[in-house]
């Protein structure tokens, strides 16, 4: 006994030892190269908390050696699984590999993997290494759940880093194209880093998408529209329907200010603003400055008062409309969320619905992205900050990227580097490089009122333009849309912001994940989404009981809207919405392919043409429905 409390004493010394001279260590380290400008302050943040998570997980080994001793027995004994593994395979027998990744994983889905023994070999010994250094560090004890999610998130990446699909000489299928090409790819894969490198010198973005191949305005922002108001921090664009006949009220977009606002305008056929118009909508949105050194004092309250609330008495000065309603996308609907807050407190009425689309009002549970979300992480961020004025999207975009960093960095590192092939023209990817900056003061107020204080959920605890707001107190009816594979805003977190959420509301699910399960059109036929119209206060039980439906979202979403946009002969229930067809034109396809049906009325005579946004395939009563005129038609004509 004496001898095992002299050992515990003296590890406990060493560790401590160890500790001291570590953070000692950091400190002069931060502090020469912050001195120097050689990195800055919110780098050399996160390479200190990288730093304490590796230093964390060595005093574990110093600490639980037998606990390691464990975790180092249990990795002998599939090593040694997949020795007989490889004499099996030796000697001709077929046998069931040791491990297999994820279904999700990607990185060893060629042939050359399986087919060639040492590869084989290798990476599976790859999978068993990793799982065990993952998994012992996923056991340690004593550490807080900010503190285990924070250095399973570095060891993470430094498996991911270590894979053999990352190298030239140890990557099968990268071996055969060097061999087919005769080393061409590697010439074609250092000229696209070096382009890389030279697009972002500060801050490297692998290239992601075939950047030549779109162009704002030419394919990708095409939908016709204008720009009807603007101040210091926005644009507010107008599109008009395409039909005759348009819902009565307008719809005003918000869309987040970390990217460009055509997200939802895409190229035509994944534009959601080009489906809103052809719906007979009358649509605005607000396009976000991409603010730089001088807008470095804008805060919340500025976002606020001169984006939405300025928006909306633009749209009722454009159209006459007292009332219209209203989408928030990702920190654009947080920004809604707040806004509804305000005017409830003021008594004032302007918004008949509010959509949220993969919105955070609760901030409990940040996802991936709370490994960042600690006084030290947003002190550094600030820091930086204070010293630009601004936050670089760029970085942002970054940041995100690494918390799928197999799918949205290695993938296209062994793709564009290794085996020199040019990445493909994808329109989200494209928009999702072309990022924007985010102002000094309000990045600081959001990191640190939503993210870290979680304040925006609690009632009374946010003042804003002089109003203590309260989400519950917001009786708009709300529609939330969230994605079940969304790794920057939790479906189950947002599930608490909608139960947080006044009013009546209805919550509703996609698949896919932040970006592909919001612009899903119907045409793609692609995810489905999850509906159940009673909240219970738990997310999975909501879940258990709701009810799959293939397809797009948007015809389910168009069906609710309808209720509020005094449209289709101002009846309140009806789903059905006017277009007009010339007569003896072929039903489009994009109807079609959505299940949406349409009757052909009045004769020979110009038709209307009545659909269901639903896909009610057996439906073909007619409906008799007022003409509503739309409200741009109206004001030019007088």
């Amino acid at each position: 006994m004496f001898g095992l409390d002299t050992l515990g004493k003296a590890v406990g010394q060493l560790v401590n030892g160890f500790e001291t001279n570590v953070r000692q260590g950091q400190q002069q380290l931060e502090k020469a190269l912050g001195d120097a400008g050689v990195l800055d302050a919110a780098t050399l943040s996160t390479i200190t908390e990288m730093s304490d998570a590796y230093r964390t997980m060595a005093e574990d080994l110093l600490l639980h050696p037998l606990r390691f001793a464990g975790a180092e027995l249990d990795l002998t004994r599939k090593h040694a699984a997949l020795g007989y593994y490889t004499l099996a395979r030796l000697v001709g027998k077929d046998k069931k590999p040791v491990v297999e990744p994820e279904a999700d994983d990607r990185r060893f889905q060629a042939e050359e993997w399986h087919k060639h023994l040492p590869f084989d070999v290798l990476h599976q010994a790859y999978l068993i290494n990793s799982q065990a250094f993952l998994n012992w560090a996923a056991g340690m004890e004593g550490i807080p759940p900010a503190g285990r999610d924070q250095m399973l998130f570095y060891a993470r990446h430094l498996t991911s880093a270590l894979s053999p699909s990352n190298f030239p000489a140890t990557n099968p299928e990268v071996l055969r194209i060097t061999w087919e090409r005769k080393g061409m790819n590697l010439i074609d894969g250092g000229r696209q880093l070096i382009e890389d490198l030279r697009q972002n010198p500060s801050l490297f973005n692998v290239g992601m998408t075939d950047r030549s191949a779109f162009e704002v305005g030419r394919n990708l922002a095409t939908t016709p529209g204008k720009v009807v108001f603007q101040n210091e921090l926005m644009q507010l664009i107008q599109y008009s329907p395409t039909t005759d006949t348009a819902s009565k009220r307008p719809l005003l977009i918000v869309p987040p200010w970390i990217n460009k606002y055509y997200i939802l305008d895409l190229t035509a056929r994944n534009s959601f603003i080009q489906w809103l118009v052809n719906q007979g909508r009358t649509v605005f949105i607000i396009s976000w400055r991409n603010p730089g050194p001088s807008l470095r004092d804008k805060g919340w309250e500025d976002y606020m008062e001169l984006g939405p609330l300025a928006a909306m008495d633009a749209v009722t000065e454009a159209t006459g409309e007292d009332q219209m309603n209203l989408i928030g996308y990702c920190i654009g609907g947080t920004l809604l969320g707040s806004t509804l807050a305000w005017l409830k407190k003021k008594g004032r009425n302007p918004v008949a619905s509010a959509t949220y689309l993969t919105t955070l009002l609760d901030f409990s549970d940040p996802g991936g992205i709370g490994v960042f979300i600690n006084d030290h992480s947003i002190r550094g961020i600030e820091k930086m900050l204070e010293r630009k004025g601004y936050l670089d999207g760029r970085a942002m975009a970054f940041t995100f990227n690494l918390l799928r960093e197999n799918e949205l960095f290695w993938s296209f590192w062994t793709n564009n580097y290794l085996k020199g092939q040019k990445p493909a023209a994808f329109d989200l990817l494209y928009w999702n490089t072309d990022g924007t900056n985010l102002p000094a003061r309000m990045h600081s107020y959001y990191l640190r009122q939503m993210y870290l204080n979680n304040r925006l959920v609690k009632p009374d605890s946010l003042n804003l333009l002089g109003e203590s707001i309260n989400l519950s107190e917001i009786d708009v009816p709300s529609f939330f849309l969230s994605a079940r594979q969304d790794h920057i805003a939790k479906w189950k977190t947002t599930y608490k912001g909608a139960l947080a959420h006044g009013g009546d509301v209805r919550f509703v699910l996609s698949g896919s994940g932040h970006i592909a399960g919001v612009i899903n059109p119907p045409y793609k036929e692609k995810y489905g989404y999850w509906t159940n119209d009673t909240l219970v206060p738990d997310a999975d039980a909501w879940f258990e009981k709701s009810e799959h439906h293939p397809g797009s979202w948007w015809p389910h979403w168009l069906e609710w809207i309808a209720r509020f946009s005094d449209g289709c002969g101002g009846r309140e229930a009806v789903d059905l919405c006017v277009a007009r067809i010339p007569a003896g034109q072929r039903i489009s396809p994009r109807f079609r392919r959505c299940g949406t049906m349409a009757r052909l009325m009045n004769g020979g005579e110009p038709p209307d043409v009545l659909y269901h946004p639903r896909g009610d395939r057996g439906r073909h009563d007619p409906v008799c429905l007022a003409r509503t005129e739309s409200p741009s038609r109206r004001r030019r004509t007088g």
